[in-house]
């Protein structure tokens, strides 16, 4: 009976689910693996740039160049903040030492747009006594990314290729890089000496948030 019933059809609809089922499985894993291997590589890159921004943080380069770069922090109606007005003192001595013949300081206003890290920080300098024609302001720079652009630009715009950059130690190491990146070099280190914070939890959250901010910018996300 059954032989004269002859051969089952195929269904070819059910073929073809499942041959989709077995693709759909397939990218599936492609997926997992090629997300994992991101996650790995991010990974791997993220805690190399930690080791490289306390291994960084550690350099104090008093080397002759072209210009000292002082990177912005806050000022409080025209007065630099104790963190700015350390990094400021840093640069004059370093001026005052004949290391470079320009300082250039930098950083945007904030809520009042009456001020700016860049500006404050050159009467900051001028009033210590450096000549207001080796003083030159930045005052455009929303964040460190902006303000290394910006200093670039002016470097070339004044023949200056060389600098040593006056920020804090945990800083440095985005400071080098996003200056090169724009073609300042060499790029030499010079923290602000005591930048460090004194608690273990305090230093792990600055080095994070440094490589977060590396990381970022690298990605092309900021």
């Amino acid at each position: 009976m059954s032989d004269l019933a002859g051969p089952r059809p195929v269904n070819p609809h059910g073929k073809l689910a499942s041959t989709l089922r077995e693709r759909a499985r397939w990218l599936h894993r492609w997926w997992i693996w090629l997300l994992t291997a991101l996650a790995a590589w991010f990974a791997i890159f993220f805690v190399f740039t930690v080791v490289e921004i306390v291994r960084t943080s550690s350099l104090e380069e008093i080397h002759r160049a072209d210009a000292i770069v002082v990177f912005g922090a806050a000022e409080y109606s025209g007065h630099p903040s104790p963190v700015l007005r350390a990094r400021l003192d840093h640069a004059f001595e370093l001026f005052q030492q004949g290391i470079a013949p320009v300082v250039i300081t930098t950083g945007g206003a904030a809520a009042d747009p009456s001020y700016s890290e860049g500006g404050v920080g050159h009467d900051y300098l001028m009033h210590r006594g450096v000549p207001e024609r080796s003083l030159i302001a930045e005052t455009q720079g929303r964040d460190t990314s902006e303000s290394a652009v910006r200093v670039a630009v002016i470097m070339r715009a004044n023949g200056l290729h060389s600098c040593v950059a006056v920020s804090d130690a945990y800083h440095e190491f985005r400071i080098r890089k996003l200056l090169r990146h724009e073609g300042v070099e060499p790029v030499y280190m010079a923290p602000r000496s005591d930048s460090k914070p004194h608690g273990v939890m305090q230093r792990a959250i600055a080095v994070l948030r440094e490589a977060a901010s590396y990381s970022l910018w690298k990605l092309g996300i900021t």
